[in-house]
């Protein structure tokens, strides 16, 4: 392992992933459980079909701004890592690691754990004993305590799996997950195609029909609209990965981001078919109560395309994380040893097997959940200050030339997402008290990996 940092900062990752990986890394991470069952949520705060359509449409073009600001700043700084990689240009390397801190212990950690446990949650009915949630042993740790069962040890398994897979390679990992995205592009298509075309829906649902509601609701669900479209930045962190990644980045979060917006509106378009507006804001699972309107058939269906879905974020928010970790320790801003490539398969292995360790430890902590809670506004805090970075980046750079959407776009986004924020911190202040203080912890972290550096480097 190298020493000092000018050997760290040779390290780089092999260019094995085309537009395809990218794109596919990008369905699989955005389109999960979120879209067949969100839309009840909005329904509620937004009881008006053409309102809620138009939520669908807003938060795809905020999608689409923001991937038009990532691809700008994949051209001018090509580097893994995503927002680390950006706000360190930008902002200097505390802003960086900062943000790569909340990736690491809530944006994708916390996360696999959540997709993980939500899997458990499918599968249960199917395999009551395989996936009992008795608790096996219990691990008494102070403030909290480690519960085994048999649902967490199956749940920790795939997530290792993953882990396994993605360690070994990006040939099997990008075939793994061109697969999974295949697979549940596929049957959308057929649920879409199926209820549109011989479902017995009702177009009258989509007339208003006396239904009000409030400029205020409608600016809070876009909250959760944006929640479900979150994940199509995926490609940015792997761009040191990608051919040509100056321009292949750019077209791979266009084209996934598209494809994503397309899917959610004709899923969206055929719920309000289905179903009455107050019958979708008293349904838990739309996507199921539509499916059986329409063609007879519910949950038997889904819950093989609901697995898949899970299965694929969880294999790209495997590829994606580690990402962010290894950059930062080949910058110096973390544990040097992170920054090991294997010499055998090319992957950022200990980042890969870190991000494995922190997720399975959530797991049998059970405390995603709240972790998720807690930095929730930091996620989107992070992703808005990255836009702001493109107007450092550029003129630090003395990029010339810039057209009115350049300048226009990334404002817009960045603004929207400051207003998510501050309507988090001002709705729920202490939970974004606990959120600041998880990411205050990360200051030593950080202080430690730099002053390690320097004496490994003297």
């Amino acid at each position: 392992m190298p020493a000092n940092h000018q050997a760290l900062t040779r390290l780089r990752l092999q260019r094995k992933l085309k537009v395809t990986d990218g794109t596919a890394l990008i369905i699989s991470n955005v389109i999960g459980v979120g879209i067949f069952t969100t839309p009840a949520v909005i329904a509620k705060l937004v009881p008006h079909p053409g309102a809620m359509l138009l939520l669908w449409v807003a938060g795809g073009l905020l999608s689409l701004a923001g991937a038009f600001t990532y691809a700008e700043l994949a051209r001018l700084c090509p580097e893994a890592g995503g927002e680390y990689n950006y706000l360190s240009h930008a902002f200097g390397p505390l802003a960086g690691f900062l943000s790569g801190w909340v990736s690491l212990i809530a944006g994708f950690s916390g996360a696999v754990a959540a997709n993980a446990v939500a899997l458990m949650g499918y599968l249960g009915p199917y395999l009551p004993k395989q996936i009992s949630t008795s608790p096996l042993a219990i691990i008494p740790l102070g403030l909290a305590r480690i519960s085994i069962s048999r649902q967490s040890l199956l749940a920790s398994a795939i997530i290792l799996l993953f882990a396994l897979i993605h360690l070994l390679g990006l040939g099997p990992g990008k075939l793994v997950q061109r697969a999974l995205a295949a697979f549940v592009l596929g049957a959308i298509a057929v649920f879409v195609v199926a209820g549109f075309y011989f479902g017995r829906g009702s177009w009258s649902h989509f007339h208003a029909s006396g239904a009000t509601f409030r400029t205020r609701d409608w600016l809070l669900a876009l909250i959760p609209v944006m929640f479900t479209y979150s994940g199509w930045n995926a490609a940015a962190y792997v761009s040191e990965e990608m051919h040509d990644s100056e321009r292949s980045v750019g077209t791979a979060l266009a084209l996934g981001t598209s494809i994503v917006v397309l899917v959610y509106l004709a899923l969206n378009t055929l719920y309000v078919l289905a179903i009455s507006m107050p019958e979708m804001g008293a349904s838990i699972n739309v996507a199921a109560v539509a499916m059986q309107r329409l063609v007879g058939a519910g949950g038997n269906y889904l819950v093989p395309v609901l697995v898949i879905a899970l299965l694929g974020a969880i294999s790209a928010m495997t590829i994606a994380g580690p990402r962010v970790y290894f950059a930062m320790a080949r910058d110096g801003v973390f544990l040097p040893v992170f920054a090991r490539i294997n010499p055998r398969f090319h992957t950022p292995d200990l980042a890969i097997l870190l991000q494995a360790a922190c997720s399975v430890g959530l797991v049998l902590l059970g405390s995603f959940e709240q972790i998720l809670i807690y930095t929730g506004f930091a996620i989107t805090l992070s992703v808005g200050a990255t836009a702001t970075a493109l107007y450092v980046i550029r003129r630090r750079r003395k990029v010339h030339g810039p057209t009115l959407a350049m300048l226009a776009i990334p404002g817009t986004f960045a603004a929207v997402s400051f207003l998510m924020v501050a309507n988090a911190i001002y709705n729920a202040p202490r939970l974004s008290l606990f959120g600041l203080a998880l990411i205050a912890a990360g200051v030593p972290v950080f202080l430690f990996s730099r002053r390690r550096l320097a004496r490994t480097s003297s």
